[in-house]
């Protein structure tokens, strides 16, 4: 648990550090994450007749990711077509590779890219969703998901008796959900006190957004790893696991919070 504190303390303390030094840091610090995501999800799904392409997988979700960003940043799109020879160069790349399911690692290849580089697009786009780079909802993001998994941790472990979804989580309780649910949305109150730009009714329904998505997010990995048995998606972050077991919560919810915004709020 110290070593969990610990890690978990100066890790929050970074991706604040970059949300808040601006849109340069803020694209950088999560171009690298999306990518150390992405080969994670490589190592972990990697087997004797599962072989997914981590040089040109990461490529193309390098290809991705920084075009994106670069669009968001310079508002020129131009370099998104980049990602159109690399996802020809997966497909080119698995005719030359002697392996006995060519068809199976390429569409692991692609689902490491959709699963872990697409989301965190979304994410960066919740930064720029008004045009112009701003940290509030980026943070305010952040401090919901966290909320959640917090209250979640909290109320699970004092009240937890019914269980969620015991196939796939079997430490998740509906009394878990249900308390993230209260402090999210008790922290998007206080978000709406302070970041005026979305009215509290937008900020709840974010946060409903994430409190849902964030648990679908985190069984979906769960599911990951019991089809693959394994514990832990990496060691990167001692006492954590790795780093798409902290970021679970943000492959789904991300891209609901960025729909939800863009046609609500803009």
């Amino acid at each position: 648990m110290k070593t969990r504190a610990i890690t978990g303390f100066f890790f929050i303390l970074i991706m604040l550090g970059s949300v808040l030094s601006g849109e340069k840091t803020f694209a950088v610090f999560f171009l690298i994450l999306s990518l150390l995501c992405l080969d994670e999800f490589y190592r972990l799904v990697k087997t004797d007749v599962l072989s997914p392409q981590r040089i040109g997988g990461g490529l193309l979700g390098l290809s991705v990711v920084s075009s994106v960003l670069y669009t968001l940043v310079n508002d020129d799109p131009r370099y998104l077509l980049l990602i159109v020879p690399l996802t020809a160069a997966v497909f080119i790349c698995e005719l030359y590779r002697k392996t006995n399911n060519p068809f199976q690692n390429i569409a692991f290849t692609f689902t490491g890219v959709i699963f872990t580089v697409v989301p965190f697009c979304f994410y960066a786009g919740i930064g720029f969703i008004e045009g112009i780079y701003n940290f509030h909802y980026s943070l305010g993001f952040l401090i919901l998901l966290w909320s959640s998994d917090t209250g979640a941790y909290l109320f699970g472990r004092s009240l937890g008796k019914n269980k969620l979804f015991e196939r796939h989580s079997p430490k998740k309780t509906w009394e878990g959900f249900f308390g993230g649910m209260i402090v999210s949305l008790l922290a998007a109150f206080i978000l709406s006190t302070q970041f005026t730009g979305i009215s509290y009714i937008h900020w709840a329904a974010v946060s409903l957004i994430i409190v849902i998505g964030g648990t679908l997010g985190d069984l979906c990995e769960s599911m990951l790893k019991r089809s693959f048995h394994v514990k832990d998606s990496g060691n990167l972050l001692p006492g954590h696991g790795g780093v798409l077991d902290r970021f679970d919560g943000l492959f789904i919810a991300a891209p609901l919070v960025y729909v939800y915004l863009a046609i609500f709020t803009t």
